[in-house]
C-alpha cells in the first residue's frame, strides 16, 4: 500500500473527515440550495452603535470591534499577556532534500512553562537562496514525521489519534502514541521539493503540540497556563478554545522565523486546512505580521457562513468538537441569526493583505458556496483600500480560479489538499513576492 492510501485510511478515522466525504450527507442536514432558506448576513460596514464605515480610519475601529465580538462569541478571547520564549535549534541538515534545501529543526520552549512540551518546528530552506527566502508555514495534522519520509525526523511523542489501516501496514498510532508506520503518511500533502524548487521556504509543526486535539487537551497544552482555564478550569464562557489555542502557536511559529537570518519574516504566508485552515484565518485576523492567508476547505467555523443551513452547521460543529470553541458559541446552536457577527467579517479582517479560499466539489459538509459567498461579502473591506476583492459574486466553475486581491477555487475531489490546490497557492505566492 503506498503513502497516499494509507494516509487517506488513517483520515477516514476522524468523525469530521468521514462526513465531509460522504456524498449524500448524514441523515437531517441539508445539502439542497433550494432548501438553504432566507437569511441576512450582518454589515460588515455597520458598527455596533450603527454608524457606516465610510473609509479605512473609520474600518480601524470597526476592525477593532469584530475582533472584539469574535473573541467573545466564537474563537474565545486570546491572552493578551507576553510569554518569553527559547528557541533551540536541535539539529541543521546543510543539504536536505537530495541538496535542495538546508533543513533545521527548532523547538519553541515557553521560558516561564517549563512544564509544558515545545512547538517542533520542521523548516526548509532553499538551498543556496541568495537572499531571505519567503516562507508559506502551516501546522500539519499528525506529526513532523507524516510530512516527509526523511529517517531522521523523530517521531513525535505527543498525543495522536488512535489510527489501524485495514491492511498489512498495521497501527499508524497505538495508545495516542505514533509508530513508525505513519512516518510519510501526510507526504502528499506538503510537496516540499515542488515548494523548494520555486523559491519558498516551508515550515510546518505538529498541531498537537500547541494542544492535543480531545476535549481534555488543553489540560497538557497551552490553555492550562493561559488564560481562564489556567485559574478555574476549562468552563467559563468566553474561554479560548482549542481554534484559538492553535492560532496562538501560529504566531508563536512566526516568532520564531522573525529571528531566523535566512526568513524574509515580512513575506510569510499562512495555509491551512480543515480545522486548521479555521485556526489560520483567526491567526490571520489577529496577527497582521501574516502577509497573506490560505484557507483551504475551513468549512464551518471557518470561511463557509454560519447562516447558510446547508452542510455542518453551528450545532453540528459544537456537539461533535465541543473543545474547538468559546463555550458562548454553543448557546448559538439553534440560534444563529443571533450571531452578533458571521463569517465573511472573520474574512474581512485579513483585508487589505491577499486571501485565499478554496474548497472541493465533494466536499459538500464544508459548503463551497458558503465559503465563496463569505469571500464575496468581505468585498465591502477591500474597497475601502482601493482593492478588488473577488470582483465578482458568480460561483464559478469547477477547476476555475477567479479573484484578485481574494481568491478563490472550487475544484474536483473530496475534503483534502492537492497538487491542483498546491499549484494554485503557489501562483498566488508568485504574484506577492515578485
Amino acid at each position: 500500500m503506498n503513502q497516499s492510501t494509507r494516509w487517506l485510511l488513517f483520515t477516514l478515522l476522524t468523525i469530521r473527515v468521514a462526513i465531509a466525504q460522504t456524498p449524500a450527507g448524514p441523515p437531517g442536514y441539508n445539502y439542497d440550495e433550494t432548501k438553504v432558506g432566507a437569511y441576512t448576513l450582518p454589515d460588515v460596514l455597520l458598527t455596533t452603535s450603527g454608524k457606516r464605515v465610510a473609509n479605512k480610519a473609520g474600518w480601524s475601529g470597526r476592525r477593532a470591534e469584530l475582533l472584539r465580538l469574535f473573541a467573545e462569541n466564537v474563537y474565545g478571547k486570546t491572552p493578551a499577556q507576553a510569554v518569553r520564549l527559547r528557541f533551540q535549534i536541535n539539529s541543521v541538515d546543510p543539504s536536505a532534500r537530495n541538496g535542495l534545501a538546508i533543513r533545521k529543526q527548532v523547538s519553541i520552549f515557553f521560558a516561564d512553562y517549563p512544564q509544558l512540551p515545545p512547538i517542533d518546528v520542521l523548516l526548509y530552506i532553499p538551498k543556496g537562496a541568495t537572499k531571505p527566502a519567503p516562507v508559506l508555514m502551516g501546522l500539519n495534522f499528525c506529526g513532523n514525521h507524516c510530512v516527509t519520509t526523511e529517517p531522521d525526523i523523530p517521531l513525535s511523542t505527543r498525543w495522536v489519534g488512535n489510527a489501524r489501516s485495514v491492511d498489512t501496514v498495521g497501527e499508524v498510532s497505538v495508545n495516542n502514541r505514533a509508530t513508525g508506520k505513519a512516518r510519510g503518511m501526510q507526504e502528499r500533502r506538503w510537496p516540499v521539493d515542488t515548494i523548494l524548487k520555486r523559491g519558498y521556504a516551508l515550515a510546518t509543526a505538529y498541531y498537537g503540540d500547541i494542544e492535543p486535539d480531545h476535549p481534555q487537551g488543553w489540560q497538557t497544552g497551552i490553555r492550562s497556563v493561559l488564560g481562564d482555564s489556567a485559574r478555574y478550569g476549562n468552563s467559563q464562557a468566553n474561554e479560548w478554545g482549542a481554534i484559538g489555542a492553535w492560532a496562538w502557536g501560529m504566531s508563536r511559529i512566526m516568532d520564531y522565523l522573525q529571528t531566523d537570518p535566512a526568513i524574509d519574516a515580512k513575506r510569510v504566508i499562512l495555509m491551512g486546512h480543515s480545522r486548521i485552515g479555521k485556526a489560520a484565518l483567526w491567526a490571520g485576523a489577529q496577527d497582521e505580521r501574516f502577509v497573506a492567508v490560505i484557507s483551504n476547505e475551513s468549512g464551518e467555523g471557518g470561511a463557509a457562513l454560519a447562516r447558510r443551513e446547508y452542510g455542518e452547521t453551528v450545532e453540528r460543529l459544537n456537539t461533535n468538537f465541543p473543545h474547538w470553541f468559546t463555550g458562548r458559541y454553543r448557546g448559538y446552536n439553534r440560534r444563529v441569526a443571533d450571531l452578533p457577527v458571521d463569517q465573511h467579517e472573520l474574512l474581512a479582517l485579513i483585508a487589505p493583505r491577499p486571501l485565499y479560499v478554496a474548497s472541493a466539489d465533494s466536499d459538500q459538509w464544508s459548503d463551497p458556496k458558503g465559503e465563496f459567498l463569505g469571500a464575496v461579502q468581505a468585498e465591502p473591506v477591500y474597497k475601502l483600500y482601493s482593492k478588488t476583492g473577488l470582483g465578482t459574486s458568480t460561483f464559478p466553475g469547477l477547476n476555475q480560479p477567479v479573484g484578485q486581491t481574494v481568491r478563490y477555487h472550487d475544484r474536483t475531489g473530496k475534503h483534502d489538499v492537492t497538487d491542483y490546490d498546491w499549484a494554485q497557492y503557489l501562483r498566488f505566492a508568485d504574484e506577492l513576492v515578485r
